[in-house]
Formats: C-alpha cells, structure tokens, sequence
C-alpha cells in the first residue's frame, strides 16, 4: 500500500465510495461522461484497488478526474454499492492539494473556476454573477447576452429581479454579515486553504510555463487555460 493511497483512503468518501469493484462496466455503461469523453469510471476503481501509487500518481495528473459531472448515476447502478463519482471527489482534492492539477488541460482550469464561481460566492454570495459572465469570455451566449449585458439593469427590472440591491429578491445584495459567514464556512471547511494552494500552484505553473499570471483575469495564463483544447478530451 502506498502513500497516495493512504491519503485517499483516510477521507470517507473515499470508505463510502469503494467497496469492492469487481470490474463489471456498469458505470461506464451509465456514465453520461463516457459517453463524450475519453473516460471511463470502471478504470478509476480499477486502478484505486491497485493501490499502486505510481498509477496513482499517473491519475492525479490526468486528464481524466476531471471529466465526471458528479451526476452518481454510477452509484445508482453499481451492484456492489461503489461510487466512483466520489472517489472522483477524492481524487480531485488530493490534487489540488498536491499541485498535481497543473500537468493537466483541464485540470489548469481550476484555476478560472476558483476566480470565477469560487470568487462570486465569496464576493456577492452567488455562484453565477450577472456582471461577470463577461460578452467577450463567453461568446457561446451570443448577440442576444451581449445585449442584455449592456442592458443588464433594465433587464432586470422587467423580470422583477432586485439586483443588487437590499431587500428581497432574486440577485439582492446579500447583507455583510451574511457574505462574512460563507467566508468563516469556507475557513472552518479549508476552501479557504484550497483556494490558496490552487492560486500558489498555479503561479508555480505560470512561471514553469514563462506566462504571465496575475491578480486579474487578463493575463496570459488565465487566457491560455481558458480557451486552449487539445483536441484530445472526446471518446474515439
């Protein structure tokens, strides 16, 4: 038995999540994910029961850890109770945690989730954030977002929303006090420890990469792993 694996199986997801594989496909077979990408949870367990760190190590700085949607429907077929959806969980925070996430394409990404979702909640309460789904970062929305972007606040008011502002309503100005309490969860919870070691990391990566990375989401590392793809992601 390895390190790596030690340090997977101290978490109780990790004890909730692997019971006893026995290599049937059933999760692949229902997975939406491996459907599209180039993965397959049965693959996951396998190697997990290996307890083989250097397959392991190899996982963690896949790509393939972070194609799973955490839908559980793995968990919902599995005949032996497995879970692979949370050893993904698993997996995903001892990534983080080790800077594995860096030697992946989409593991790089973390880094614009943590200054995007993961900075709005900390900032206005919300994971999604009118003001921040920026026209140009998102041009999938189209003509008609980069219209109501513009528009923002008069298309609020007529869908009696109350953005930000106090009072009741969807997209309210949530109170101080309140925005202070999701940041104690976040410290008592150690989000707070993860997002700083996602922000570490990823300068580390920056600099091995010799691109600029900054506070901000204009530079040159924030552009390159939000809009670089390999290609290689979708199931042959």
């Amino acid at each position: 038995m390895g390190k790596l694996y030690d340090r997977l199986a101290e978490d109780v997801r990790f004890q909730e999540g692997l019971k006893s594989c026995i290599n049937c496909g059933t999760c692949t077979a229902i997975c939406p994910a491996a459907e599209f990408y180039n993965y397959q949870p049965r693959n996951i367990a396998v190697i997990l029961q290996s307890r083989d760190d250097e397959q392991i190590e190899t996982l963690l700085k896949s790509e393939s850890i972070w194609y799973c949607g955490e839908c559980m429907s793995c968990k919902t077929r599995c005949p032996r109770g497995n879970a692979p959806g949370l050893l993904i969980t698993v997996l995903r925070s001892v990534s983080q945690d080790l800077g594995y996430f860096t030697e992946s394409e989409k593991g790089r990404q973390q880094l614009a989730i943590k200054r995007t979702i993961g900075d709005w909640i900390l900032k206005h309460g919300y994971c999604l954030y009118p003001s921040g789904i920026l026209p140009d970062a998102h041009p999938e929305q189209g003509p008609i977002w980069e219209w109501e972007f513009s528009h923002i606040d008069d298309v609020m008011d007529r869908l009696g929303a109350n953005l930000n502002r106090p009072g009741t309503g969807v997209l309210r100005r949530i109170p101080q006090e309140s925005i202070d309490e999701i940041k104690k969860i976040f410290d008592v919870t150690g989000g707070t420890k993860r997002f700083e070691l996602i922000e570490q990391f990823s300068r580390e990566k920056a600099e091995e990469m010799g691109m600029e990375l900054d506070e901000t989401n204009e530079n040159e590392y924030f552009n390159y792993i939000y809009t670089t793809d390999n290609g290689q992601h979708l199931a042959p």
